[in-house]
């Protein structure tokens, strides 16, 4: 084959871009294209190995014959590319890359494959994204509404691969197209506004859980092809579903045919163990520093928002990725030109993707899993953050955890964990997170870890929830959780559907589905989550009691709702709260209510407030606090029906 013959499809203005690091669209010049030359029709491919010496493109259309179409190599940009007529969608392929220099020769699936073969086997597959017709254009269009910082946000996290089997079928995993109805219709029915899933960025190893990525644009092949997974975005997107994707730019794995020493060298990674390999994971790091593979990142999650309507990306282990000495011990790390542990390369990529993917799409969301107290993370890269719009607040999970560990007896003793999370809940936009991480590798299930004897393990799990929605901030539940798996999770079996016929898991799962209900009717729980103005205590200091009693503000200061949580087995009659209202005060939840399993110890739906001053209220109401659990009240007069009646009376 004559080279020099071969069309030179990526203009001098794409590899300059890419060079620079700023060719966002990367995913739209490098990888595998339709394209024309003349009359004939096939495909175009073009791929980055700046140090190799060949490059062909291998396949099943020449019989994996490296000598039949090689690359022309464009130069200094390090881009190879040519055209193969006769090929198209749904055809597999690789690169075969050979250098001389390094004694190197390698057969690699494409960075930038749109689809993959079915593992174990890791060719790239050809594929036409532009032949699926979207039918989301409603959601589309209120997208901005729904991801706004003043609205609901209660998240279902979910591994597509256990999340439901067919255990009549081998217990096998369903695919995209039968997940789309079930999963929608569940969603739906339980109240949540978006799901989160597990990365479906294709992976090699399935007891990665997707978090050791090799294909960066491409949906996994487990469950079905790229068009089925926008399939089931569509479905969900057509109930008012959000869909947010984990992705993992903090590390990938060294498989012969991903991106480690991808041309011979190290390409995408560090050469050096040191900054190159997490100890963690021992997987391997980007050198983020490098413009052409900050580039690929951020042309990834540029891809996910504009080819599959994407609501919100959550990027993973972002801890990693700002400290160089994360996971090390002295003398295994090197430190920064500065002498720090800060990793100035991988924050300036952070900044970058956030400017990038809110730039491109600004009613979609970006979420960083950051374990650590580094400032600013949610805060504008014009002000120097690093531009997230949601941090998780994995401080404020540990310690809740912690103590609701505790036996109820001890728990007076460890007040300040209940309490602590107040004095930084809105240095950031938190969002609280009860994920996957908390329920595997022996931590036990949520329900398991809960102390006490049957009833009460239940009766802490309803109460940890009702802290959890009342609480400041944005919400995240793992599958499972909203009816209180007991096992650990298993990311090779179905999640234990059957406990449903148990009275207890049912109750669990009706508190979760009212949660998100009361959680998306009243302002006071959704619209200043992020706002100090949003949050008042009535009353943090009764650790005797363990009691803890606050009140959350709508936007509109009239809007008030009163939460209590008792978390002792001690009914508290004649308990005594300030309150900012005179009038009936309506019990709108209780989580010991008959009709989620509890004791149904309560205050018979409403208490009347009495002029009685306290807690620096002018007002105060006697309540009965019933044990292991929590209540929620609103003023009367903040109620649909008080407020119609003003209307009315207005009116009239």
């Amino acid at each position: 084959m004559d080279l020099m013959a071969q069309p030179k499809f990526l203009t001098d203005w794409d590899l300059g871009l890419l060079a620079a690091g700023t060719h966002y669209r990367g995913f739209e010049s490098l990888g595998a294209h339709s394209a024309y030359t003349g009359e004939s029709a096939g495909t175009r491919f073009a791929v980055w190995a700046p140090n190799a010496d060949a490059v062909s493109v291998i396949g099943d259309f020449n019989d994996w014959d490296r000598s039949r179409h090689p690359l022309v190599n464009r130069g200094a940009s390090g881009v190879w590319e040519g055209f193969v007529p006769g090929v198209g969608d749904g055809d597999l392929y690789k690169y075969s890359i050979a250098s001389e220099r390094h004694a190197y020769e390698a057969e690699k699936a494409d960075p930038y494959a749109f689809a993959c073969e079915a593992a174990p086997r890791t060719a790239s597959k050809i594929c036409d994204l532009e032949a699926y017709e979207w039918s989301d254009a409603k959601w589309m269009a209120e997208r901005a509404a729904r991801n706004r910082h003043d609205a609901p946000l209660a998240i279902y996290e979910v591994h597509l691969g256990s999340w439901m089997r067919v255990p009549q079928e081998g217990d096998r995993w369903l695919t995209y197209a039968e997940l789309a109805p079930r999963l929608a219709d569940y969603v739906e029915e339980m109240g949540f506004t978006h799901v989160e899933l597990l990365p479906v960025t294709e992976h090699p190893f399935g007891g990665s859980w997707g978090y050791q990525t090799t294909g960066y644009f491409a949906p996994t092949s487990r469950f079905g092809g790229p068009r089925d997974f926008m399939a089931l975005i569509d479905t969900l997107h057509q109930r008012g579903i959000g869909v947010v994707i984990d992705w993992a730019p903090a590390h990938f794995p060294d498989d012969p045919h991903g991106l480690a020493r991808f041309d011979g060298t190290h390409l995408y990674e560090h050469m050096d163990p040191r900054i190159g390999r997490h100890p963690h994971w021992d997987t391997l790091v980007f050198n983020y520093g490098r413009a052409e593979v900050a580039n690929f990142l951020v042309a990834s999650a540029i891809f996910w928002c504009e080819k599959y309507h994407v609501d919100g990306i959550r990027v993973d282990a972002v801890a990693s990725m700002l400290y160089r000495d994360y996971g090390r011990q002295d003398g295994e790390w090197i430190p920064n030109h500065a002498g720090g542990n800060e990793n100035f390369e991988a924050i300036r990529f952070l900044q970058t993707f956030n400017e990038q993917v809110y730039g491109h799409f600004p009613d979609v969301m970006t979420m960083a899993e950051e374990s650590t107290a580094w400032p600013q993370v949610t805060r504008p890269t014009s002000h120097g953050g690093i531009g997230f719009g949601f941090k998780w607040n994995m401080g404020w999970m540990h310690d809740t955890l912690a103590y609701m560990k505790l036996d109820p007896i001890y728990r007076k003793h460890h007040h300040n964990r209940l309490t602590f999370s107040m004095l930084y809940a809105f240095r950031e936009n938190f969002l609280l997170p009860f994920s996957h991480d908390e329920v595997v590798h022996g931590k036990a299930s949520l329900l398991e870890k809960m102390p006490g004897e049957e009833g009460q393990k239940f009766a802490n799990l309803r109460l940890l929830y009702t802290y959890l929605y009342t609480h400041p901030g944005k919400k995240l539940m793992f599958m499972g959780g909203e009816f209180a798996q007991r096992a650990e999770w298993n990311h090779d079996r179905s999640l234990d559907w059957h406990l449903l016929e148990l009275g207890s898991h049912r109750g669990v799962q009706r508190l979760v589905a009212d949660l998100n209900r009361l959680y998306r009717e009243k302002a006071a729980l959704h619209q200043t989550d992020l706002d100090d103005r949003g949050f008042s205590w009535v009353d943090c200091q009764d650790w005797e009691a363990s009691v803890v009693s606050f009140l959350r503000l709508g936007a509109v200061a009239a809007e008030s709702l009163l939460v209590v949580c008792n978390f002792t087995p001690v009914v508290r009659d004649s308990y005594r709260l300030g309150v900012p209202r005179l009038g009936a005060w309506k019990e709108l939840l209780n989580s010991d209510s008959e009709h989620y399993g509890g004791s149904n110890v309560g205050n018979q739906g409403l208490v009347e407030g009495e002029q009685i001053p306290f807690h620096g209220h002018a007002y105060s109401v006697r309540l009965t606090l019933p044990p292991l659990a929590a209540v929620v009240f609103e003023s009367a007069e903040d109620s649909p029906e008080a407020q119609a009646d003003q209307l009315d009376s207005r009116a009239g």
